[in-house]
């Protein structure tokens, strides 16, 4: 997406604290709903888009979740309080209390939307770097070398982003909050190789269910500004299932059903348990049934590193 980098990134509008966090923390993935995830191609809906994106049946795929870190963290923390400030200065009205807003076009607008597309961009290196090292792993693993084994980029994409892009016909800033990009067929801003078929959709579930890979479709572009979700969705909060879940025990379990998982800590762990989410293959089985997407290929988990 955006081949890798963002127009607009000012670095002089992160902040120092900001870029001393995301020094530190370039190449790894957090803790949270970050992953990287060792899957399997367990099913495939479309053979031809599926064909298009180098899917098949059988094939070894990875998934990785992770951002920006904290540098993307303090430059939100950095404006979110002074733009309570600068909603009441420019008389913006928000419906939330937990809203706050600027013009685009102001000073104000204008150096945050520059500081988050320094983040993005942050974002998208710090996921190559891993891509990197994770095909390093394969090559002296497998000891074979990568041009026999692939693991060739089929998408990278961001979620929690404003971008500025045309629909219907006038350019809007679109924000998507766990939300991705989902263009249809033929939009300029996709991928050449994907121009035929529609961008990829990255749809992961869960450590122990399955994760989807869509593509977008014409009724998304008109009914979600070209958006489908990014995620499964929680159904409890993380305090809510570590009542109900065993870091330990949760790891066995899914041992026992040929899902390998290694944490940086058991409570991690339990706040991420497949029951705290929904059911993804519902989530994409909706997507589906209201035409914002189409199903592609169903991914399902062999081994799963938790930040």
């Amino acid at each position: 997406e955006e081949s890798g980098a963002m127009d607009g990134a000012d670095p002089e509008a992160v902040s120092p604290r900001a870029a001393s966090r995301g020094r530190e923390q370039l190449g790894t993935l957090g803790a949270g709903n970050h992953f990287l995830e060792i899957q399997e191609v367990a099913e495939i809906y479309d053979a031809s888009a599926a064909a298009a994106y180098g899917l098949f049946a059988g094939q070894i795929t990875v998934m990785i979740h992770t951002g920006s870190r904290g540098l993307g963290y303090q430059v939100c923390d950095d404006n979110a309080k002074s733009f309570v400030e600068i909603s009441r200065k420019y008389s913006i009205r928000l419906p939330d209390h937990q809203l706050a807003a600027a013009p685009f076009s102001s000073p104000e607008g204008q150096k945050y939307f520059s500081a988050m597309a320094a983040a993005a961009n942050y974002a998208w290196a710090n996921r190559q770097l891993i891509t990197h090292w994770t095909r390093e792993v394969f090559t002296r693993v497998l000891a074979r070398p990568l041009s026999d084994i692939g693991l060739e980029l089929v998408y990278d994409v961001a979620h929690n982003i404003a971008k500025r892009e045309k629909h219907a016909g006038r350019e809007v800033v679109v924000h998507r909050k766990g939300a991705t990009r989902a263009f249809a067929a033929g939009h300029p801003d996709i991928p050449r190789a994907y121009a035929d078929i529609g961008q990829p959709v990255l749809l992961p579930g869960t450590m122990g269910t399955a994760s989807y890979v869509l593509t977008g479709t014409q009724p998304a572009m008109k009914e979600t500004w070209g958006s489908n979700p990014h995620g499964a969705g929680r159904v409890m909060s993380r305090s809510q299932i570590l009542k109900k879940v065993r870091g330990e025990q949760l790891k066995n379990r899914l041992a026992s059903e040929g899902i390998y998982v290694v944490s940086e800590s058991w409570k991690t762990l339990a706040e991420e348990a497949p029951e705290a989410y929904k059911d993804i293959s519902e989530v994409a089985a909706v997507c589906s049934g209201a035409g914002i997407a189409k199903k592609v290929a169903r991914m399902r988990p062999l081994g799963v590193i938790k930040g």
